[in-house]
């Protein structure tokens, strides 16, 4: 296991506290788009929370008033129309990858959107845990816009399982904005909340799972994500699989102890 209290990307902002780790691009001026280097330096750090064991819950939080502009246009997108189809394969499966290194980090993911959240900044909301956002958040996956299909970083097969299959079709054919209202009638953001108490929600949900029982909770998400491709007897094999394990964890055996005695369990993780 590894200590990620210390890393000092080049290329965002990183920050843990309580072991809840705090995400946010950094380049407010500009809404805060993704460049080449930040791409990769994402998939890395998400790859490595692994093996984190100072890390439990990751906030990826917003930064002077918006998430995410997408791809740069001048960082990327200008590159890419001169790029060969080798090269083009490579960047988007290393974009593909940090989709994968989020699901596969083993820590609960909860993004704090305000502002503009579009193109690649709504793939990352998309593939967070929980989303929360300001009722100032504007959401687009608007890849059909610059020529390009919807299916981007894995949208076609997870916004259908979050907002159903006739919704995420329309967003991925037109590319228009979701507003905060009907992103949360449609069930894309958890909760709205001011912009001024964004951050403190994201951090009040993030310490309330943090206080829970941290390995049961990637078990949680691993199973959440592995069973989109079961049958349902797989599934229920799968989860009997990992409860048994739970059961062997030692903040089990504190829940049944806490309760003997009527008091609230603490739970260590472990």
């Amino acid at each position: 296991m590894t200590k990620m209290a210390g890393l000092q990307p080049q290329h965002f902002l990183w920050e843990v506290k309580d072991r809840i780790a705090t995400v946010r691009l950094n380049r407010p001026d500009r809404k805060n788009p993704l460049t080449f280097d930040s791409y990769a330096e994402l998939r890395d750090t998400f790859r490595a929370l692994v093996y984190a064991d100072d890390v439990d819950v990751v906030i990826f939080a917003s930064n002077g008033g918006n998430f995410c502009s997408g791809g740069d246009v001048h960082d990327i997108i200008g590159p890419l129309v001169g790029m060969d189809m080798k090269a083009l394969l490579a960047f988007t499966r290393m974009t593909g990858d940090l989709v994968k290194a989020m699901i596969g980090c083993g820590k609960p993911i909860i993004s704090a959107v305000d502002g503009v959240c579009v193109g690649a900044g709504a793939i990352v909301a998309m593939a967070s845990d929980l989303r929360l956002a300001t009722p100032e958040a504007k959401c687009a996956f608007l890849f059909t816009r610059v020529g390009l299909a919807g299916c981007d970083m894995g949208a076609c097969a997870m916004l259908p399982r979050i907002v159903g299959q006739g919704r995420a079709a329309e967003l991925l054919y037109t590319g228009r904005v979701l507003n905060a209202d009907e992103g949360e009638r449609w069930g894309f953001w958890n909760a709205l909340h001011a912009p001024e108490a964004l951050e403190a929600e994201a951090w009040k949900l993030a310490s309330r799972i943090a206080a829970g029982p941290t390995f049961a909770h990637g078990m949680t998400k691993t199973q959440l994500n592995q069973e989109w491709n079961m049958g349902l007897e797989q599934a229920i094999e799968a989860e009997a699989q990992a409860q048994a394990i739970c059961m062997q964890t030692r903040d089990f055996e504190r829940a049944y102890h806490a309760f003997v005695a009527k008091e609230k369990p603490v739970f260590q993780g472990d």
